[in-house]
This record gives structure tokens, C-alpha cells and sequence, in this order.
């Protein structure tokens, strides 16, 4: 499992605004190139972003659900990556202040050729994308007006 954290300078109200924008996915999500779909009910428990990944014109669709979900605390989802596989991902918020949260991003990697690599070389590949992951939803969070 590789753990990627970055602390924010918000409230996790306002990360989690973010988080339960299943639209806003594409902008902090490295790899997904566009939401096709989000259903009504995102993000309670088996909710589903419906989503393109890659580059175009080679786009894969595919879909995240919802495993479990805590407002303002966690969100953790089953993001698949046909034909990579699929990977467990959870977002931890954890208020350091008033104003600053440490978002912790952690991924497993559940099914495909990638799970057959060890954690170090999977932390590895991970690591980088999810520090720009984190640094994209810290813009959003931090530079959007409140909904």
C-alpha cells in the first residue's frame, strides 16, 4: 500500500465539498480525462463516477464506487482501471487546525499485473501521482467559493 500526505491550509468541510463533487473528479484525478456521469446519490456507500481514463484517443470507460464514507473524514473508493486493475483508495482528513488539514491518500492496488509487483515498487509508480493528486485538490479546495 503506498500513503502519500499532504497537509492543506482549509477545513475538511471544504476538502470534502471537493470529494463529494463527483464532477470535480477530472480536475484532481491524474489519469481520469473526463466524467461521463455521476450518479444522484454520490458519495453515499455503492454510489458510482462513471469515468474516460488516458490520453485521447485511447480512453478506457470505467467507474469508482463508493466503499465507505465519513463527511469531512473519509471517503474511500474502489477505482477501477480496466485493463490495468483495479485499486482500493482512501482519503483521510484529519484537522491540524483551524484552518489546515492533513489529507492522507492511500492506495492498495487489489487486482492486475501491477498487484504482482512488491509494495515498494508500487509505492514507487504511486507516490508521485497521488502527491499531484493531493496538490490538485489543494488548489480546488483552497481557491474555490464555497458552495
Amino acid at each position: 500500500m503506498s500513503e502519500t500526505r499532504l497537509v492543506i491550509d482549509t477545513t475538511p468541510e471544504r476538502i470534502f465539498a471537493v470529494l463529494a463533487d463527483g464532477w470535480s473528479y477530472a480536475s484532481w484525478v491524474v489519469g481520469a480525462a473526463h466524467i461521463r456521469d455521476v450518479d444522484a446519490a454520490w458519495p453515499a456507500v455503492g454510489s458510482r463516477i462513471h469515468h474516460r481514463l488516458g490520453p485521447w484517443p485511447v480512453q478506457i470507460d470505467d467507474q469508482t464506487t463508493v466503499r465507505a464514507v465519513e463527511p469531512d473524514r473519509l471517503i474511500e473508493l474502489d477505482a477501477k482501471m480496466w485493463p490495468v486493475g483495479k485499486a482500493i483508495v482512501r482519503l483521510t482528513l484529519q484537522p491540524v487546525s483551524a484552518s489546515s488539514t492533513v489529507v492522507t491518500m492511500s492506495e492498495e492496488i487489489v487486482s492486475g499485473m501491477p498487484r504482482l509487483l512488491p509494495d515498494a515498487i508500487q509505492s514507487v509508480m504511486l507516490k508521485p501521482r497521488n502527491h499531484e493528486a493531493l496538490r490538485r485538490l489543494s488548489d480546488i479546495a483552497v481557491h474555490r467559493d464555497p458552495v
